[in-house]
């Protein structure tokens, strides 16, 4: 057993150079790093908006009151960021008909920026009458914004296609180059192969998207206080991180698994991974019995914060993006272990049954 560990980890690190750099698989760095463009672009575009705000303290913003005058608010606040005056004249009706006397209405409008939000006060004839405020900045939010990011992009599309590019190409990219009757011609059991190329496939997939999510997740988080960023590392940041790891290398070991196998036992990966993908579509559809047999259920399960829904979503489309009944984060861990085992069992048996004839292998 010790010797063929150690042929299965030498398998594993001559391996790695194709799991990682292969040109076949090589899109997939795209995939995982693709939400980190997104947070960027919206970093960038907050901080030319408020690239030329000058800042007053929270609390000074918060001690302004409907029905202040524009004097006392500048004197207290500051010049500022942006101002600007408007004149209206409305000629008044008395009785339906048009009188020749007329009512001139200034409007004043003054934006003010805290850090974090952006207040436009709005003022009519020297007088605060509405305050409308945008949140620029909201951690809270752009945590929901990443927990949709991650189970709607990273589960549902990007670790499945990764894991189809990494893992199809361990063995269908030997038949396709023809070099694989040279791991069939060495010393070592086909099921040691088998284990050495998963292992390959399962390292460089982890770290690829396990570490996509989490840059992006530090790009999302990059733009906001240091104080708030602390107070989440305090409450319940390492475990939501945790367990966000957790869910993407799970990913990856149960569709990492299938596509191995659909790369033993069939020529063109386009079909298997269609229907695979439609399976997962409509899970929220299916039995209870039949949702179990399902990689995207329990990946949900494992995820710490839901993805946010509008509450315009048609019923139909949160029936499929929402799961019905998650299992508990145990039995999550569980069910991915227990399909990846009877998906692994599949692959060494096709393995063992294998004989390579490039023009037609079979």
């Amino acid at each position: 057993m010790k010797q063929q560990l150690k042929q299965a980890w030498t398998i594993t690190r001559i391996e790695l150079k194709r799991a990682f750099f292969s040109k076949r698989a090589f899109w997939v760095y795209g995939l995982a790093l693709f939400p980190m463009l997104i947070f960027l672009g919206y970093h960038a575009q907050v901080k030319f908006r408020t690239m030329n705000l000058s800042t007053v303290a929270p609390a000074q913003l918060d001690s302004v009151l409907i029905g202040e005058t524009a004097d006392a608010v500048t004197e207290r606040l500051g010049k500022p960021s942006r101002g600007f005056d408007v004149e209206w004249t409305r000629r008044n009706r008395r009785g339906g008909v048009e009188s020749d006397a007329v009512d001139n209405t200034v409007h004043r409008r003054l934006t003010y920026f805290d850090g974090r939000r952006e207040a436009r006060l709005n003022f009519e004839n020297g007088v605060l009458v509405s305050i409308a405020t945008d949140l620029l900045k909201d951690f809270e939010e752009d945590r929901r914004i990443f927990a949709g990011v991650f189970q709607f992009f990273y589960l549902r599309l990007a670790i499945f296609f990764g894991c189809l590019g990494i893992f199809m190409n361990l063995f269908r990219g030997e038949m396709l180059d023809r070099t694989l009757h040279y791991w069939f011609l060495a010393p070592a059991r086909r099921d040691v192969l088998l284990i050495g190329k998963y292992g390959a496939g399962l390292i460089a997939s982890i770290v690829i998207f396990t570490g996509g999510a989490l840059i992006c997740f530090g790009v999302m988080a990059w733009q906001h206080s240091s104080l708030e960023v602390q107070t989440f590392w305090r409450n319940a940041g390492i475990e939501h991180i945790f367990w966000y790891a957790v869910a993407a290398a799970a990913g990856c070991l149960g569709y990492g698994s299938v596509f191995l196998a659909v790369g033993l036992l069939l020529r063109n990966p386009v079909i298997p991974a269609a229907i695979l993908l439609a399976w997962e579509s409509i899970n929220g559809f299916l039995p209870e019995l039949m949702q179990k047999a399902s990689i995207l259920y329990y990946l949900q399960s494992l995820c710490p914060v839901p993805a946010p829904m509008n509450q315009d979503v048609p019923g139909i489309l949160r029936i499929l993006l929402v799961p019905a009944s998650p299992v508990s984060r145990s039995g999550a861990v569980l069910g991915i272990l227990v399909i990846t085992a009877a998906v692994f069992l599949l692959a060494r048996h096709a393995i063992l049954r294998m004989q390579i004839y490039y023009s037609g292998e079979s």
